[in-house]
């Protein structure tokens, strides 16, 4: 194993950091003026049982982060392997990171169709996390399909896992 001191290489501590696989997220939700917004993320985990909550950690630079933080509303959506092009779409500035995909409403939010697995959420909590937010939900709404497989995310790039009877 490479040693590394601090100051850590941001290069050396992305890809030390890409060492842990994670499954691939699509955060949505609306802005005052009613329109959708979005990002990817892959910095998502569950945090509790009861009561029930999750989280995630967007970029403070992140263009949805102002209306999902005001909002205080959001929906998770768990990619499924097919799902490479949605999270491609919302890790990309200027485009429309809605069209080209199949969407449902719960209670006012965008949940896509095609999800692995889906949460809505209420804001439960709002921590700095240095250059990110650690955003904590509380789950109001789920579903989930268990038949399909997962897309994950390692060393930079998507990867499967085979799932085995």
């Amino acid at each position: 194993m490479d040693l590394a001191e601090p100051p850590f290489d941001p290069r050396v501590l992305r890809n030390a950091f890409g060492c842990f696989a994670t499954g691939v997220t699509v955060v949505t939700g609306r802005a005052p003026d009613g329109s959708s917004v979005g990002l990817t993320a892959n910095s998502f985990t569950s945090v509790s049982l009861d009561p029930p909550l999750l989280l995630f950690c967007p970029a403070n630079g992140a263009s949805a982060l102002p209306a999902l933080r005001e909002s205080a509303r959001f929906a998770i959506n768990v990619l499924d392997l097919d799902g490479q092009a949605v999270a491609d779409r919302f890790a990309t500035r200027g485009v429309d990171r809605f069209a080209e995909a199949e969407w449902a409403e719960w209670d006012g939010l965008p949940v896509l169709a095609s999800a692995k697995a889906a949460f809505a959420c209420t804001l439960h909590a709002d921590h700095d996390g240095g250059d990110h937010r650690i955003i904590v939900g509380k789950v109001t709404r789920l579903g989930f399909a268990p038949d399909r497989e997962s897309l994950l995310y390692l060393h930079g790039r998507y990867r499967r896992v085979h799932v085995g009877d």
